[in-house]
């Protein structure tokens, strides 16, 4: 399995998207996230493209758990603003699990201080949109 990060070259001018804009002004604490996102930057390898089946990237729908929560699923989003069942990378939760691969554990800083473990469980294309 692999370790670290991999982040395709869209996720990678999403992000520095985000830092450019300013896009991650209303999450609860935006020079944390700023940081993060800038680490993960510098972290992160390039993924191969197409990216992998179990590759963490926008678009996709991702199973994760968080330490005592029970499993959940969001497709994650650069988008700045919340819409609902959406994971959004200008936020703590989806700034750590971008680049993330399906069965990776790490630690995920919470809004207030605590660190807990996420895992990602599954990844998934979403559906294919029907046009009537």
């Amino acid at each position: 399995m692999e370790v670290g990060f991999a982040l395709t070259v869209e996720d990678r001018v999403g992000i520095e998207r985000l830092l450019r804009h300013n896009r991650t002004k209303h999450s609860p604490n935006p020079p944390l996230l700023n940081g993060l996102l800038r680490h993960k930057l510098k972290i992160s390898r390039g993924a191969l493209e197409p990216a992998a089946d179990d590759l963490v990237i926008s678009g996709r729908i991702v199973t994760y758990r968080i330490d005592r929560e029970g499993d959940r699923f969001g497709t994650l989003t650069m988008s700045p603003l919340p819409i609902p069942a959406n994971i959004l990378v200008a936020s703590l939760l989806g700034a750590t699990m971008i680049g993330m691969r399906k069965l990776q554990k790490v630690p995920l800083l919470r809004d207030d201080g605590e660190i807990v473990t996420l895992t990602i469980l599954d990844v998934e294309e979403p559906p294919a949109s029907t046009v009537a």
